[in-house]
């Protein structure tokens, strides 16, 4: 049995499919990050996206039927990194972001942690 990782920041997950949630949840535990703050619907992931203390965001693309713009701009307002979470490509993400990265789902743990990478070195794709 192996000690927890020291944590490496704070996560906002926002996904809408509480069993993928979980999933990314635990994966992001393995890698040493805490979440924050999770949201499985648009409004909630506003409201947390604004006000939540987090380093980090991870946004599904399509919450509910609603894509997550709104949150993105909210995320980016506050200067906060994200990564997409998307099930439709590249094509899927809103054009206003599409070079920032994002994760084909389903995704395994290393892709999960090459993104953040990504996004906490301020990288775009």
């Amino acid at each position: 049995m192996t000690a927890p990782a020291a944590s490496r920041g704070s996560v906002l997950l926002v996904e809408d499919e509480t069993m993928i949630r979980m999933l990314v949840s635990d994966m992001l535990s393995d890698l040493g990050y805490v979440i924050a703050a999770e949201a499985g619907d648009i409004d909630q992931a506003i409201k947390l996206a604004q006000s939540a203390k987090f380093d980090l965001a991870i946004l599904d693309v399509n919450v509910n039927g609603k894509i997550i713009s709104p949150v993105a701009e909210a995320v980016a307002l506050r200067n906060l990194p994200f990564v997409f979470a998307t099930g439709y490509g590249a094509e899927g993400l809103p054009e206003k972001y599409r070079n920032y990265p994002a994760l084909q789902k389903p995704f395994k743990i290393e892709t999960l942690q090459q993104a953040i990478e990504t996004a906490l070195h301020g990288k775009t794709i």
